[in-house]
């Protein structure tokens, strides 16, 4: 999901996007909702929240994060 994306469902559920990084972003949309802010914390593709909104998002981040 892309940045303007996200910044609009931050604020549709009262979130200030401000100038927040998109991890950052999506935890706290993530603990607004009232879920684990865990977004691209997942080792090795292991994660066990299935009907997570930013599954495949997260996934490629934690990637990304252990690569660098």
């Amino acid at each position: 999901m892309n940045l303007t994306k996200i910044r609009s469902l931050a604020k549709e559920i009262g979130v200030k996007p401000a100038k927040k990084r998109k991890a950052d972003l999506i935890r706290s949309i993530q603990r607004a909702e009232g879920f684990f802010d865990c977004f691209a914390s997942a080792l090795n593709g292991n994660c066990d929240q299935q009907d997570c909104l930013w599954r495949k998002d997260c996934f490629a981040e934690a990637k990304k994060s252990r690569a660098a």
